[in-house]
């Protein structure tokens, strides 16, 4: 069984005018005080009303649920101490006027220069799941094979609809406001490790990225780690649709890693009908049809996942996986994606229900 981390972000907002909270480091020394969390486990991120955690490495989704609600929980209190609130929706729904505040960080000070607009309204969380791999050649190849399915998975976990006090139209405005950076999108197709190497480090000889940190396709070699890591997933409103789509990518990559090393056939995607499938699914989610690119061809969502789950189906079985992500995807398909449930609390409640959203379902069970 391959093993598998998960990283979230999540905003810390105001529970008044859910503006962001530029408090994350006052939050990230209350969480460290309680002892409960490890150092590491906490980090800030790019601007100062931003959080991220990370994952021990785990063999089952049970392992990384349990590590992430213990998170959320601890989160959540220490949030609440700095008078502030914390949020996994992958967007912050306002934000006042004016340029970003930075994290306190000289990487983040460098980036803020040379990115210059493009990271002073970074208000965007991420979710990203670490696979491990045999090797970086290996891992190469499996992430040529997984292009065709990160449309799939950014329809999957669409949770961003909100932006600057109005409904962008978009299931997931994130996947449309980081399109602004250097490397975007699904990953072109390499070789093997050197040349995936070799032209990364050619967007650093070129100045496009100031570090390999800011290699951000859609999936990527981690380097790090000896994984894959997804990373076009929006961040969760709740653990149990976090380990989902955890549970979807790691069966993905499992399968395929073993395609690689018995050798199977695959199509290549036109790099154009990639860029499409992913507009696609960031503009309509489930709730349209979706590209299936092996066909380059819009099919209803539920056909375009249900072929998605067949192809991945025996490495689900081989981790004990398949229930989990069965039932959570008719869940999806039932009671709605993040996107779903943020525009219904809005017409329902506006603002103050979508704090509430907000806050329940981060430590939800």
């Amino acid at each position: 069984m391959a093993t598998l981390g998960i990283e979230e972000e999540y905003l810390l907002l105001d529970p008044k005018s859910l503006f962001p909270a530029w408090v994350s480091a006052e939050v990230s020394g209350f969480i460290h005080g309680t002892g409960q969390v490890a150092d590491e486990d906490v980090q800030r991120e790019l601007l100062s009303c931003q959080l991220e955690t990370a994952t021990p490495v785990c063999n089952t989704l049970e392992e990384a649920g349990e590590a992430l609600l213990h998170f959320r929980k601890e989160l959540s209190a220490a949030a609440m101490k700095a008078g502030a609130r914390a949020s996994s929706s992958s967007t912050a729904p306002r934000a006042e006027a004016g340029p970003a505040e930075p994290t306190d960080k000289q990487r983040y000070y460098d980036l803020k220069e040379d990115a210059q607009e493009v990271a002073t309204d970074q208000y965007v969380n991420g979710l990203h799941v670490h696979v491990g791999i045999p090797d970086r050649d290996t891992g190469v190849r499996a992430l040529n094979r997984i292009r065709a399915w990160l449309p799939a998975i950014v329809a999957l976990s669409v949770n961003s609809p909100l932006w600057q006090d109005h409904d962008t139209g978009f299931a997931s405005w994130r996947t449309i406001h980081f399109r602004r950076w250097p490397l975007q999108g699904c990953p072109p197709e390499f070789a093997d490790a050197d040349d995936y190497d070799r032209r990364v480090q050619r967007m650093l000889g070129i100045g496009a990225i100031i570090d390999t940190g800011l290699v951000t396709w859609l999936a990527r070699l981690s380097e790090n780690y000896p994984t894959i890591e997804v990373r076009a997933a929006d961040s969760q409103l709740e653990v149990k649709d976090t380990l989902l789509l955890a549970g979807i990518i790691r069966g993905l990559i499992v399968t395929a890693i073993n395609d690689v090393q018995t050798r199977q056939p695959y199509g290549s995607a036109d790099p154009e009908l990639l860029e499409g499938a992913v507009w696609q699914s960031a503009r309509y989610g489930l709730s349209g049809n979706l590209v299936l690119v092996s066909e380059g061809v819009l099919k209803p969502a539920r056909e375009v996942i249900g072929t998605l789950l067949e192809y991945i189906s025996p490495a689900l079985d081989e981790a004990g996986d398949t229930e989990t992500v069965k039932a959570g995807v008719e869940r999806l398909f039932d009671s709605g994606t993040g996107d779903v449930r943020q525009r219904a609390a809005m017409d329902h409640g506006g603002l103050p229900a979508l704090m509430d959203l907000y806050t329940t379902s981060l430590i939800a069970e």
